[in-house]
This record gives C-alpha cells, sequence and structure tokens, in this order.
C-alpha cells in the first residue's frame, strides 16, 4: 500500500474509498507493465491485476446470497456500460467483487453516493468520465498489444503508449477541475503528474517526435494543375525542446559515438530515449489499472440507470435512516426482469420500521419470490453507494444480508427435505449478525404443516432478539393468521399479494393475511383439474387399444 505517505496517498484516485488506497498489488503490477511497454507479453495485464486486487473491508459475506440474487447475472446484464451504443469489454470479475461486497465503513458509502449524485446531476461530468474511460481504455489496449493499429516498429508503438498517456492525464486534469465529489481527486492525481518533470520530458519527447522543425515551401503550380516550381522557404527548428539539438551538434554527437566504438542508429537513440522517459513515469502507472475498475463501478450504474429510463423505470439514490424508522420502497421493480428484457411490474413496500419481521402471503406465481430478490438487490445497491431500483426509497444500513430463496436437490444429498430445511434454518442462524437483513422463501415448505408451524414459530422467535429486517414467504395461511390475530410475537407484520377484481394477481402488495393461495386457479391454468386430468387418462387409454389392436 501506499498509503503510509499521507500525502501521496491523497493523490491517488480511489473512487471507491473515502481514505484511498492502492488496491492492487504494485510490485507485480509494476513489473508486468515494463514487460508490456519493453514489447514482451502482457496478456490480460488490467484483468489480472484488478482480479487479484483487494477489495474494501466488508461485514458482508457474499456466500450469503449471491447465487440466489444471481449476482453475476445482474452485474454483466444490468450494469453493463453502454457509450453510444458500443458495449466495451469489462472486468466483470472485479465488479462482481466490488457489488458484492459493500464497504464497512460508512464515510466510504457517503463518499460513492455523493460521486452517484454528482454524475447523474451534471451531463458535463458525465460526459468527462466517459472521455477518460475511452482514453483509458485506449491506453490499456495499446499497452496489452489488443489493439488493431497493425504497428510493428517497437518505437513507434511506445510513442503511441505515451501519447495515450499524455492526452489521459489532460483529460483527467481538464475535465474534473470543477468537480465538488471525489471525483476530484482525478484532477489532484493528474496535477501531480503534470507537475513532474517525467511528464515535461515525455511531453517534450512527443513533441520532438511530431515537430522535429516546422519548413515552409513555395509551390507554383499550372493551369494544368500540374506543379512547375517548389522551392523551400523556411526551416525552423523547435529549439526550445530538450531534446532538439543543433545540426552541428548532432554531427558531432555521431562522430564521437563513432570515434568511441559505438554503432548506434537514430532508431537505437530514440529507443534509449524512451526507455528513460517511460523509467520517469512508470511509478505513475499502477493507479490507472485499479482507476480502470472504478470507473467501470460507476458507469455500470449509469447505464443501469439509463435503462431503466428507457423502460419508463426509476432508479433513485436513496434516503439512509435509522433501523427504528419507516422503510419506504415506492416504484420497487425486480432489475432481473429488466435485464432479460421483461418489463417489470413496479410495486410500493412501506413498513413501519425496519427491524420488523414481514410475513408474505399469497398466491404462487403472485411475485413474492420475486420481491425478495427486489428487495435483496435494493439492499446490496443501497450499501454499495449506487442507485435502487425504486422510484424513492428510504433505507437503513444493515451489517449483513442472508438470502435463501433456492433449494437446490443433489443425489448426494444424506437428508430429505425436512433435514435439508432444518441444515438451512441451522445455517442461517451460525452467522447471522444482529440487525441484518434477511431473506428467505417458502420457510419450512419440506414438512407437514403440524410440524412446520412449529419450527417456524420458533425461527421467529429466536430471530426477534437479533432485530433482524426479515422478510419471510410461507404458505402456511392459516398459521399466519393466527399470528396476525394472537400478536403475541413483538414487531411481526404482515404482507399479503393483492389479488384483482378476477382474482389473478396483480403484483402488488398490501397488509394483512391472504385467505386463499388460488390452488384451483393455478391448476386450472397448467391443466391439472380433474376434468383436464381424465381427459389427458382417456388419450392414453385409447392410445394404448389402438397400439394393440
Amino acid at each position: 500500500m501506499r498509503d503510509n505517505d499521507e500525502g501521496q496517498s491523497l493523490c491517488l484516485p480511489d473512487l471507491l474509498q473515502f481514505s484511498p488506497q492502492l488496491r492492487i498489488d504494485e510490485e507485480s503490477t509494476d513489473l508486468a507493465i515494463v514487460m508490456a511497454f519493453s514489447g514482451g507479453t502482457a496478456g490480460a495485464l488490467f484483468a489480472d491485476a484488478l482480479e487479484k486486487a483487494t477489495i474494501p473491508q466488508s461485514s458482508w459475506q457474499p456466500e450469503s446470497y449471491a447465487a440466489d440474487l444471481f449476482l453475476k447475472k445482474f452485474v454483466t446484464t444490468s450494469l453493463q456500460i453502454s457509450l453510444g451504443g458500443a458495449e466495451p469489454v469489462m472486468v466483470s470479475k472485479h465488479l462482481v467483487r466490488i457489488v458484492g461486497a459493500p464497504p464497512s465503513d460508512v464515510s466510504s458509502v457517503s463518499f460513492r453516493r455523493e460521486i452517484v449524485a454528482e454524475l447523474i446531476s451534471s451531463p458535463p461530468m458525465r460526459r468527462s468520465l466517459e472521455n477518460v474511460y475511452r482514453k483509458l481504455s485506449g491506453f490499456r489496449a495499446q499497452l496489452e498489444g489488443t489493439s488493431s493499429t497493425g504497428i510493428w516498429d517497437a518505437n513507434r508503438r511506445q510513442l503511441d503508449i505515451l501519447a495515450l498517456l499524455k492526452d489521459l492525464v489532460h483529460a483527467m486534469q481538464e475535465g474534473f477541475s470543477e468537480a465538488r465529489s471525489g471525483l476530484g481527486r482525478l484532477h489532484v492525481f493528474a496535477r501531480k503528474i503534470r507537475d513532474g518533470e517525467a511528464f515535461c520530458a515525455l511531453t517534450d519527447l512527443l513533441s520532438y517526435d511530431d515537430r522535429l522543425a516546422t519548413v515552409s515551401f513555395k509551390m507554383n503550380v499550372g493551369a494544368d494543375g500540374r506543379v512547375r516550381q517548389l522551392s523551400l522557404e523556411t526551416l525552423e527548428e523547435n529549439e526550445t525542446n530538450q531534446f532538439v539539438s543543433s545540426p552541428l551538434r548532432r554531427w558531432l554527437a555521431k562522430i564521437e559515438m563513432f570515434l568511441r566504438g559505438y554503432r548506434m542508429s537514430d532508431g537505437e537513440v530514440m529507443a534509449r530515449l524512451l526507455d528513460a522517459v517511460f523509467e520517469g513515469v512508470r511509478q505513475e502507472l499502477p493507479p490507472f489499472i485499479q482507476l480502470l475498475g472504478d470507473l467501470e463501478f460507476y458507469l455500470g450504474a449509469l447505464s443501469f440507470h439509463d435503462r431503466a429510463t428507457q423502460a419508463g423505470l426509476n432508479l433513485c439514490v436513496p434516503e439512509l435512516t435509522s433501523s427504528d424508522e419507516v422503510r419506504v420502497l415506492r416504484g420497487l421493480f425486480n432489475p432481473l426482469l429488466l435485464g432479460h428484457g421483461v418489463t417489470p411490474v413496479p410495486c410500493d413496500i412501506v413498513t413501519d420500521k425496519h427491524a420488523a419481521t414481514v410475513l408474505i402471503t399469497g398466491p404462487n406465481s403472485g411475485g413474492k419470490t420475486r420481491l425478495l430478490q427486489s428487495l435483496g438487490l435494493a439492499q446490496l445497491l443501497a450499501q454499495s453507494g449506487l442507485f435502487v431500483p425504486a422510484r424513492e426509497a428510504t433505507m437503513a444500513l444493515a451489517p449483513g444480508l442472508v438470502v435463501s430463496l433456492i433449494q437446490e436437490t443433489h443425489a448426494d444429498q444424506t437428508e430429505g427435505r425436512l433435514g435439508m430445511e432444518l441444515m438451512r434454518i441451522r445455517r442461517l442462524f451460525e452467522h447471522l449478525p444482529p440487525g441484518a437483513l434477511v431473506i428467505l422463501d417458502e420457510l419450512c415448505s419440506g414438512t407437514n404443516p403440524s410440524e412446520g408451524e412449529e419450527i417456524f414459530e420458533l425461527v421467529i422467535q429466536m430471530l426477534t432478539r437479533l432485530k433482524p429486517q426479515a422478510f419471510i414467504t410461507t404458505h402456511f395461511l392459516g398459521f399466519a393468521g393466527r399470528l396476525e390475530r394472537e400478536q403475541k410475537i413483538k414487531d411481526l407484520r404482515f404482507l399479503q399479494v393483492a389479488l384483482g377484481a378476477d382474482h389473478e394477481p396483480t403484483y402488488q402488495f398490501a397488509k394483512g393475511v391472504a385467505t386463499t393461495s388460488l390452488a384451483s386457479q393455478a391448476a386450472a391454468r397448467l391443466g391439472v383439474t380433474g376434468e383436464q386430468l381424465l381427459s389427458l387418462v382417456e388419450k392414453n387409454i385409447a392410445r394404448s387399444q389402438g397400439l394393440e389392436g
């Protein structure tokens, strides 16, 4: 880490943490950069460095929710950057790690929220960030050797890399001089580089390559369009450049080299100059690799905002409050549906406090599981400092998240459904911190109602001791109704799927407990009524008799 030097640390372009750090391995990354610049095989230099990088400290454990929230799918679809219709190749593994582990440091959450707010409120600032990302991506492609320019001259390639670095530094300094959020770090970092002697040498070398001298010609053209006369008018060398010497000095230098036994061509001289200039700026390059990952974090969030807006949906930066205050999620939708090209139906979820256990009842296909995913992703994004999939949101931070929606059956499992459910409950309590958000789908569905209700009630009672933010779905309608009437368990709340006039789900939720699971309607919709099954049976009998005949 370079944060042992406070002044140097403050100049790092870390856009994810309030206290800036270099999170990539500086030594190994520096070596990879040197090899790449010299023409060695760079491979996936940026991706390798970012995938091995540390991430901000987090109390959340992704294995407790990543699979059930389809986190990887969410990142690769909803957070895919789009720049003018083009979708660049992102370091998705790194982005999944960052989004999936919200920082424990609340000041870092606020730091990110301020950046997001400035980007969404200032189109020029967003354009500047996109411009820097394009230039950084071009620098990456040239350094890694993945650009399609077809340049085979080693000196020319290295000059192009340095030219891209120069443009990138200029874009960072000029684009964020007015930034009010942590984006101002880009300006500070770039200014530090530009004020250094090494960058001045880089600029002079590029100028020397681009303009050794200015030559003026006079050309006479005849009536037939052909050149009649071409004469040299003026030749002015760029004498202010430190790399430019007079013709006499250049010849004397060559004679001296010859007398000393050196046979060095102009190309070899340029190679030496390139090495010297690169060595001067080399120590400034590792932070740019970290910056690429940070930029993808914010530009991915902005692309998510764009996609939602195009679908007629709204995102917001939530208001953060305490766990004893009201939870408000208006226009909440499931971004996984949006990522699959399905326009989700938004709903409103309002509870009188966060520190409560909410039982959700209603028919299958009523949106209960999709709601749970929406709540989990909203909490994850809120604590990562990003937009949440809702028009309006007031939320409390949680020290952890546990989501259990998918119960897969394995051929080698030693327990039945009840045993697997009991193991799921055990795992829940093994690492569940007080105040965490708990999301459970179909608790105790793997056993008979009488035993299941007893275990269910035990789980709820134990949860109340941890004061969690809990959302649990169940089909034990009579049991849920009894709990609502008795009101013996503190901080227990109830939501039900709201049905339309034709008893079809509206994908909205209201207070209370559902009175029916609409099993008969579901059976009819899926072709499992007595009449429908009898028709299938008779067809099979007739087919069998026809074969026998």
